[in-house]
């Protein structure tokens, strides 16, 4: 048994430094053993499909949830370094009883993470992760031995990029081409480093490949969606159509214009909606994001007579709304864009194909698509912190926070939150001068260290 300290899953799984707890081969042996007795149904045989980005530390966690698994009698299908939403779409259509996802996402290479899927293809909700968590920490299932026969087989899976390509190439019209087109495509050294660039071309696209040769340690690093200035120079010196940029395991992208303009999750999905509604793909007229997207999205899908349902900050809270109220279009500021009518999940190719298919309709280039709205100036800070207390319970903080709130009254916003996947503190500032808010900033982030002795070094805002 062991004994808890803090919750194993965070809002995206189970994240942290790699080869330190909770992020350790033994704690993936022992949720490889959890999931096989949670997510095994009824029947003679029972897969869990596992694939991961290309961070180093994969290999070890990848070998410690198979030991697991097959240790409770489950078969796995090995899918090697893949996409968050292929391994979603790849659990579905194998019919396998679960699928995980070995990825840190954005983070850097040295952290490492665990994310489940049910037999669906969906995130676990909440209780599911919990009886989890109760599992590895207990003895529950620990007299649970098979032997002989009965011990669980590995396989790997050939084919699955062809499998993931077809399937997001058969979200456009048959005919539907891009012969023509230039993109620059960033991969981070990430996941989608086979997938993008074969799906790209399979449909007549010119591809310029940036960032698509992974060693294990160069995920994310100065790349991908994190850092898109380097994305932009290269979009205005090639003269290509656009680019896009993908984080380490592609469930989000962001863009960029042939001009070099980079655009979030915001403007993407302010230019999508609408065309979205005019093709009647748009379940009343409604489009869900959370409460971090910028002011002016509400503004402009107002114009188009378009409603905004708002959700806390997370892709799983996003596609929880779209299935409560039936509805099939959403996402993220950070580029986390679901289309529920094709997959459970963000993706990140899905939607640069779908990007790239309302331009071709509409005979438009992204610069003209991207004037459909003009953010309010908008900070993001992402601070370091040593513990979590109440933000309400921060003296310094509360009382600077007071202040910010009665400046910005009826003219901008301040959100401020904890991460869900890092120890960090989140501060997002939102008004109509950019000067103004950069001085807000700074005395929230002295009011940050004054309370929860934070390293000043802020961490890459997302």
């Amino acid at each position: 048994m062991i004994k808890p300290s803090t919750r194993l899953f965070g809002t995206d799984g189970i994240r942290g430094r790699a080869n330190i707890h909770p992020v350790t081969g033994e704690m993936a042996f022992r949720l490889g053993r959890a999931a096989a007795h949670l997510f095994a149904r009824a029947g003679e045989e029972h897969h869990v499909v596992i694939g991961k980005d290309t961070r180093i530390s994969g290999y070890m966690l990848e070998m410690a949830l198979t030991s697991g698994l097959t240790s409770m009698g489950v078969n796995v299908i090995l899918v090697g370094p893949f996409t968050t939403p292929g391994i979603a779409h790849l659990t579905r259509s194998l019919r396998a009883d679960a699928g995980i996802m070995i990825s840190a996402s954005h983070n850097p290479y040295d952290d490492n993470g665990i994310k489940f899927f049910s037999s669906e293809g969906l995130k676990l909700p909440d209780e599911l992760e919990d009886r989890i968590e109760r599992l590895v920490m207990g003895d529950e299932i620990d007299h649970i031995r098979p032997t002989g026969a009965l011990i669980g087989k590995v396989t790997r899976l050939s084919g699955a990029e062809g499998r993931y390509v077809e399937f997001v190439k058969n979200t456009l019209p048959r005919k539907q081409k891009f012969d023509g087109v230039r993109i620059v495509a960033d991969m981070a050294n990430g996941g989608a480093y086979k997938v993008a660039p074969m799906a790209f071309r399979e449909l007549g696209a010119e591809v310029i490949a940036l960032s698509d040769a992974p060693d294990g340690v160069n995920i994310n690093l100065n790349c991908g969606a994190l850092y898109p200035e380097t994305l932009a120079r290269k979009v205005v010196e090639t003269g290509a159509d656009l680019g896009v940029a993908f984080d380490g395991d592609a469930d989000r992208s962001v863009f960029v214009t042939g001009k070099g303009q980079i655009l979030d999750g915001d403007r993407i999905m302010a230019i999508i909606a609408p065309f979205l509604k005019k093709e009647g793909r748009l379940p009343g007229d409604t489009l869900v994001t959370t409460v971090m997207s910028n002011l002016a999205l509400e503004e402009a899908m107002k114009r188009h007579g378009i409603s905004l349902r708002k959700t806390q900050v997370g892709d799983r809270y996003i596609l929880e709304e779209l299935d409560r109220l039936a509805l099939s279009f959403g996402g993220e500021q950070s580029g986390h864009i679901i289309f529920r009518d094709y997959l459970t999940t963000g993706d990140g190719l899905i939607t640069a194909l779908q990007l790239l298919s309302l331009l071709d309709k509409e005979g438009i280039s992204l610069d003209d698509a991207a004037r459909v709205m003009e953010p309010y100036p908008q900070i993001l800070k992402t601070l370091p912190v040593r513990s979590k207390p109440p933000i309400e319970s921060l003296p310094e903080l509360s009382k600077r926070k007071a202040h910010v709130d009665s400046l910005l009254s009826g003219h901008g916003r301040l959100l401020l939150r904890y991460s869900g996947t890092e120890m960090a503190i989140r501060i997002m500032l939102e008004g109509p001068d950019a000067n103004v808010l950069n001085q807000m900033m700074q005395e929230l982030e002295e009011a940050v260290i004054l309370d929860l002795g934070s390293p000043s070094t802020s961490l890459p805002s997302h």
